[in-house]
């Protein structure tokens, strides 16, 4: 038998024992402040084994009855642990997979069953030994009186997509491009921090989210999505407190079910306030609670009637449902929906800047006349409230035809100090722009 044979059919034997087998279509690296997501795209489900090696640090990925049809190569491992990924087959009929790696991990793995986006996927979370440092609520330089801390979470994220409207409009995209103007806005504002539960495209459990806000010292927790209904003619804003009774309306109920199998989504399993028996943490929670809704009503019914300036309203009055997010005991949050990704027009209008920096705007101004308001002692708000100067500036955004001189007549403030107030240099605006008009 020739050479040429002989590799034919080993070639012919080669491709049987792999026949019926799931296929590696694609791989995605998603880095995360506290740990990296790889994600294999998968024909069908497979079983897999995962185990670390030392001196060098590698990861070791297993997967039966699978092939490889991608490049790993192609992929970029910038901002992750991952050096790079090589695979070889295993026996006749498996798949392994070694990552190499900068430095040792704590791996954990799982499968996710397909979505609206993406099929089976075999999941590893490269976590690192670092965390979330917690952050002070910052005293002011001269009167020692803090911050109010506001978390915004951007909803959805990585694997997760959220919501997904024509032509590509994915929910996940709009509201980070909210949350980073509703963050730049608090952070002009003297008296205000904000932080952001997701900086980037990659996935943040729900539990974690909140998590994170407590960590933050956060006075608030600020949820900003844009889902989908049924009905393409579903339209408008909506603001949401928790309900302990569960949903107000069939549309809210429908809409905290999907919201709540964002874990499932993202691959995390069920959660449980894990040191306390069920009837404890049913106290705890109940009685922690009260206060914190309360307040969550009250500030989301500042941004509701805020918004109502810049979008049509879905309901006129502040709904309560079930929402995983909002299950925080110790502090007051409110999930925004900013509009609906299945109209039509409405997601023309959430994916340009324009809108999304309009929808920060009116979000933020909701938040400004609450705390104006409702300040939390010891916060530098509290004191000037209890001083008589409790008068915030405002913001506006630019429409066509407004110049700068114009915006400063109105205000009856000098063009100077409108100028200096918002760092600029020149009068040249853009449609769209963010103004801070200080108080007079």
């Amino acid at each position: 038998m020739t050479v040429a044979l002989r590799l034919i059919l080993l070639s012919v034997i080669l491709i049987s024992s792999v026949a019926g087998a799931a296929t590696v279509s694609n791989v995605r690296v998603w880095p995360a402040p506290d740990h990296t997501r790889l994600v294999f795209d998968m024909s069908g489900p497979v079983d897999h084994k995962v185990f670390a090696l030392a001196k060098p640090d590698r990861l070791v990925i297993d997967i039966s009855q699978a092939s490889l049809e991608t490049d790993f190569s192609a992929v970029s491992y910038e901002g992750t642990p991952i050096q790079r990924i090589r695979s070889a087959r295993r026996g006749s009929k498996d798949l392994r997979v070694v990552l190499d790696l900068r430095e040792g991990v704590n791996p954990k793995s799982f499968a996710l069953q397909p979505n609206d986006q993406y099929g089976h996927r075999l999941v590893i979370d490269l976590y690192g030994s670092g965390g979330v440092q917690q952050v002070k609520k910052q005293a002011d330089d001269h009167t020692q009186k803090r911050d109010i801390i506001v978390v915004i979470d951007a909803g959805h994220g990585g694997e997760d997509p959220g919501a997904l409207g024509p032509k590509g409009v994915r929910e996940k995209d709009v509201v980070l491009a909210i949350s980073r103007e509703l963050q730049s806005l608090l952070d002009q504002e003297r008296g205000f921090s904000s932080r952001l539960t997701r900086k980037g495209d990659y996935f943040v459990p729900l539990r974690n989210r909140t998590a994170l806000a407590r960590e933050y010292n956060a006075d608030l927790l600020v949820s900003v999505h844009a889902d989908a209904f049924k009905s393409p003619e579903a339209s408008g804003a909506s603001v949401f407190a928790l309900s302990k009774r569960g949903a107000t309306s069939e549309t809210a109920r429908w809409l905290a079910e999907k919201e709540n199998t964002s874990d499932l989504i993202g691959g995390v399993g069920g959660v449980s306030l894990e040191d306390k028996d069920q009837v404890l943490a049913g106290v705890l929670l109940d009685l922690s609670m009260t206060a914190s809704l309360k307040a969550s009503l009250t500030v989301g019914d500042s941004v509701l009637r805020s918004m109502g300036g810049v979008s049509r309203l879905h309901k006129k009055r502040v709904e309560q449902a079930g929402f995983v997010v909002l299950k925080s005991p110790d502090i007051p949050s409110i999930l925004v929906e900013t509009g609906f990704i299945s109209n039509p027009s409405e997601a023309q209008r959430l994916k340009t800047s324009k809108y999304q920096k309009k929808i920060a705007a009116a979000i933020y101004s909701g938040l400004q006349k609450y705390f104006v308001d409702a300040p939390p002692p010891g916060t530098l708000m509290a004191w000037r409230k209890q001083s008589g100067q409790g008068k915030l500036g405002q913001t506006y955004v630019i429409e066509k035809g407004d110049t700068l001189s114009s915006i400063a007549q109105r205000n009856n403030i000098s063009l100077n100090d409108l100028m200096n107030h918002n760092g600029l240099t020149t009068e040249s605006l853009r449609i769209g722009q963010v103004l801070m008009i200080p108080a007079t």
